[in-house]
């Protein structure tokens, strides 16, 4: 759902996150997985030793992408509130296009991987926390500025409430993958998101003004 695969570890990377987004870990096999790739079986035993392992580098691939849009979408340079907003179009314009792609919406790819994984492989389940913490390092440090800012109480815990922001994305992703649905997500999730933070009205529609 990136850049043009350039050779065959690639390949078969590009090809297990759209089977298994679309479908789920466990239906999909090493064999399907080399059909759609073009990919001959022994190759996919050089570069990965079990389909596990080939998981836990779909997840990396897709980790050191959403870094890199982070980055730029919680940069400190932009305002607090636009940060978050501008996560909820990157994360509704995503789903669109994979939707688009392949024909239904797929969810969050951690939260299906990590929900069939989490207690059959360790390593995955260390892969899943980890994509976790990488992530509500950015809502902290945005919700820290919010607070400095006089925009959300000052008694909130940002760390907690970081852990909230991310459980409640993935569940509405969930609940979109399940209905097959971006409704929701379109028209309610900024809004829902920015209710869950405690963004006052007033603050919430003089940012809207501006934005």
């Amino acid at each position: 759902m990136g850049r043009k695969p350039t050779n065959n570890r690639e390949k078969l990377i590009e090809t297990a996150l759209e089977l298994i987004w679309l479908e789920s870990y466990n239906a999909v096999s090493v064999d399907d997985i080399c059909k759609k790739a073009g990919v001959q079986k022994g190759s996919f035993y050089h570069y990965f030793p079990s389909k596990a392992h080939l998981a836990l580098e779909t997840m990396d691939d897709c980790v050191q992408q959403h870094i890199a849009e982070y980055e730029e979408m919680f940069s400190a340079d932009t305002p607090p509130l636009e940060r978050f907003r501008k996560m909820v179009k990157f994360i509704t314009q995503q789903q669109k296009e994979v939707s688009a792609q392949l024909g239904r919406v797929c969810g969050c790819p951690f939260a299906t991987l990590g929900s069939e994984l989490a207690a059959q492989d360790e390593g995955i389940a260390h892969k899943v926390t980890d994509i976790c913490s990488q992530k509500t390092v950015y809502y902290q440090r945005t919700l820290q500025d919010l607070v400095e800012a006089g925009i959300i109480d000052k008694n909130t815990d940002t760390q907690a409430k970081a852990d909230e922001i991310f459980a409640f994305i993935v569940g509405q992703l969930i609940m979109a993958r399940i209905k097959n649905d971006l409704k929701y997500l379109e028209e309610n999730l900024e809004k829902a998101l920015f209710d869950l933070i405690g963004v006052s009205q007033q603050h919430y529609g003089s940012e809207k003004l501006r934005a």
